[in-house]
């Protein structure tokens, strides 16, 4: 049988989807639980804040190496081992030089993130980045060496771990235990909200006890003039992941010093947090794209066939984006019960944001041109100017527009950096995207949805329900008809 790279990725995207989907939809799972059952709307506003401090600082300590691993690992075939040592020597050091300062700091950190008497919250975030840090490249070995299987083993244990402590330690120990446990050593020390970031600590660091076999492959070992190849490499990878996080949970922070003087800041940031999450299918799908396809571009870049195989891939990729995108915001009736009650007052963003997620996996699927052509740069600018177009605008819009601001500055910027990706791209790496196919299926899946929103006044909500459906059924057949000659090239090479 003939070797078929579209339908190597694809299974390769399925086994990478048991430890990116199935962990994420877990812990997805943590959204109603807190919302529901544990949080009110201004504690899970702060979980939602000092998650995007999280989010930002695992992007600094990581700062590009996984990407840098990938691109030199393949340079040094017969060498791996080096790359290996090399990047994790480096992270190892970074990270420690990181938790100490933290440390030493934790209480001027604390008052100037507005945290003043919970410096703990500082050290739980300072200690789970950095064994996250550290456990990045033992994963990217094990994506090297196509592990798929244990990757996602261990990604599903992680946060099994994650859950398991939060459902103790918030709801089974309270619940049992409901006149002694605020006397306990844990609960006088730890408040609620930081049981979280101490449940997550601890997933951390029994998931680098799980990495153990592929960190004894580790010798500290650091080649100097490799080191300074891979930190050339990854700091645009570092400046695109930074700018890409600012994008993606600056709007979080934002929110606290640019909302009217007045608002009850935690309760909004709490709202939007859990709205924000309901965009949760597009992302869990993009990040499983991504832990396949970067591996895989490379290898195929080779290949005189290379260019149509990408161009096959974003045509189907555009098509089930937008599949995605119609099963929520079709079905948002239902998809609002994974969230408290009092946080319906948010949904509205769900639309604008689910849209400019699937801009944001336009622009990954885009950016091979740059990463196959040592043009890191180029995307780093592409990133920088998202950046600036999202602050930028979180700063007018929120004092006039709320939340709902921060989600059309979102898609402003995932909006035009795709756009500057692909103009970019096409001078730079040209792809023979089929732009026609790609615009016609955009437009009937915009058409729907605007048909869903005239149509809702006029029925109750249980036959638009069954109208959706339709809709639904009836772009999966014109889709199919548009790409059944790209799901043909996966069958046949």
């Amino acid at each position: 049988m003939a070797y078929n790279p579209i339908k190597k990725l694809a299974g390769e995207t399925l086994i990478y989807g048991l430890g990116t989907i199935v962990p994420r939809l877990l812990n997805y799972l943590l959204v109603p639980f807190y919302t529901i059952w544990v949080f009110d709307k201004s504690q899970y506003g702060e979980i939602t804040e000092l998650y995007a401090y999280v989010a930002l600082l695992l992007v600094l300590l990581t700062y590009g190496m996984e990407t840098s691993f990938f691109r030199y690992a393949n340079q040094y075939k017969d060498n791996i081992k080096k790359v290996f040592n090399t990047a994790t020597g480096s992270l190892i050091l970074s990270s420690l030089l990181f938790v100490l300062i933290t440390v030493f700091f934790k209480d001027s950190l604390a008052s100037l993130i507005h945290y003043s008497g919970h410096s703990q919250y500082i050290i739980f975030i300072a200690l789970i980045v950095s064994l996250d840090a550290v456990s990045s490249l033992p994963f990217a070995y094990l994506r090297f060496l196509n592990k798929a299987r244990r990757f996602s083993l261990i990604r599903i244990i992680n946060v099994s771990i994650n859950i398991g402590l939060n459902i103790l330690l918030l709801i089974v120990i309270p619940k049992t235990f409901p006149e002694t446990y605020k006397s306990w050593l844990l609960y006088r020390y730890v408040p609620m909200v930081g049981i979280v970031f101490l449940s997550n600590l601890i997933a951390s660091l029994s998931t680098l006890l799980m990495l153990i076999p592929e960190l004894k492959q580790f010798k500290f070992q650091l080649d100097y003039a490799l080191l300074k190849k891979l930190l050339s490499y990854g700091f645009p990878i570092l400046i695109i992941g930074l700018a890409g996080m600012i994008n993606e949970v600056s709007d979080k922070i934002l929110l606290r010093y640019f909302l009217p003087p007045g608002s009850n800041v935690q309760s909004i940031i709490g709202v939007y947090g859990a709205n924000y999450k309901l965009a949760i299918l597009m992302m869990l799908f993009i990040q499983m794209f991504r832990y396949a396809a970067e591996p895989f571009f490379f290898a195929e870049s080779e290949k005189k066939d290379a260019k149509i195989t990408y161009a096959r891939i974003m045509t189907v990729f555009v098509a089930f984006t937008w599949f995605i995108f119609l099963l929520v915001v079709l079905f948002l009736d239902v998809f609002k019960y994974f969230i408290g009650k009092p946080f319906w007052i948010g949904l509205q963003i769900v639309p604008i944001v689910i849209m400019a997620k699937l801009f944001l996996g336009v622009f990954y699927n885009l950016s091979v041109w740059y990463k196959l052509t040592d043009k890191t740069l180029y995307g780093g600018a592409v990133a920088v100017i998202g950046a600036i177009i999202t602050i930028v605008l979180n700063i007018i819009l929120i004092p006039k527009y709320g939340y709902m601001g921060s989600a059309w500055a979102n898609f402003a910027c995932y909006l035009t950096m795709m756009i500057f990706s692909f103009i970019w791209g096409r001078r730079i790496f040209p792809v023979p995207y089929n732009l026609k196919k790609l615009l016609t299926i955009s437009i009937f899946a915009v058409g729907f949805y605007f048909i869903n929103y005239i149509t809702k006044p006029l029925m109750s909500s249980s036959y638009h329900i069954f109208f959706n459906a339709g809709l639904l059924l009836f772009y999966s057949g014109i889709v199919w008809l548009l790409i059944k000659k790209e799901v043909k090239s996966v069958e046949n090479g």
